[in-house]
């Protein structure tokens, strides 16, 4: 598949997070408010939420199609790190606010006993989020896509959480009211948490972070290459969910020009093609005992 392919592939993930977060968010909210579960309100109200990141992610995915031009040579494959880091402001912002409202009620004693139809409705709206995580995390593999897999995580934490408000409202059940609001207090906490792991990687990669562990993997690679003795460096950064590697390789001295370019080639090729890296700048120099 092509960079372009692959994101519009990956806007499938995307939409199926909106139109279920849409369906589940309106079912959760209607039935924590009529059957008096503060756990169920919470997940509901982080839903709608998730509705706002997944369009964000959505933004990020099209905007990363459109080509090159004049001020982003390479792209404008960021946009969707870009969407992933608004995400995870999002969902920070509501998972605060889900722990001070539900401490606020805890501190005040306002305590109740949901129905336990509302029970059944979290476990429903988490077997569907496990559904819709498989779907997205497979599909962000397939497009190698940053946002997606951000936004996979996102379900992902979304099924536990209605899972912990099923416990919680199950507990109430056998006379422990407490056990709703503590469920909510657990909701916001995994919300908060998914959205720091979401802000780590995003802001790690705009900054051109880079696992060191990898660098060394592609160097072994690199230095399996004909003709190339050594290499002198080595460096790599995110472009959105693309690689972009820059390199410095040492060749026999002897070598002519068309032969280190040769050489060049085929590192690039190797890189490009198997490796899925979207951009390779392959600098070339004599080897000598002292060129280390």
């Amino acid at each position: 598949m092509t960079d372009i392919s692959e994101m519009k592939e990956g806007e499938k993930g995307a939409w199926l997070s909106i139109f279920a977060y849409i369906a589940l968010s309106g079912i959760k909210v209607t039935f924590g408010y009529l059957y008096s579960s503060e756990a169920l309100l919470a997940d509901g109200i982080n839903n709608m939420t998730d509705i706002v990141a997944s369009i964000a992610v959505l933004v990020g995915l099209r905007i990363s199609q459109k080509p090159p031009d004049e001020d982003h040579p390479y792209g404008h494959f960021r946009a969707e790190t870009v969407a992933s880091l608004i995400a995870s402001f999002i969902m920070a912002a509501v998972g605060i606010q889900v722990l001070i409202q539900t401490i606020q009620s805890l501190w005040h004693g306002k305590e109740s006993s949901p129905d336990i139809v509302t029970a059944w409705v979290a476990l429903f709206s988490a077997a569907c989020m496990a559904f819709v995580y498989l779907y997205n995390r497979k599909l962000a593999k397939k497009v190698n896509s940053l946002a997606l897999m951000s936004a996979a995580a996102d379900n992902r934490s979304d099924a536990l959480v209605s899972i912990g408000a099923a416990i919680g409202i199950f507990g109430t059940q056998f006379g422990l009211p407490w056990l709703d609001p503590v469920g909510a207090i657990i909701v916001g906490l995994i919300i908060c948490k998914t959205a720091w792991g979401i802000f780590k990687e995003a802001t790690h990669s705009l900054t051109d972070g880079f696992d060191r562990s990898k660098l060394l993997n592609l160097t072994e690679i690199i230095e399996k290459t004909k003709g190339v003795k050594s290499v002198k460096d080595i460096k790599a950064r995110f472009y959105g969910s693309k690689v972009i590697v820059d390199l410095v390789v040492l060749v026999d001295e002897n070598l002519s020009l068309v032969e280190g370019h040769q050489i060049s080639d085929e590192i690039e090729r190797s890189m490009t093609k198997k490796h899925n890296i979207m951009n390779v700048h392959v600098h070339v120099e004599p080897y000598s005992e002292n060129s280390e």
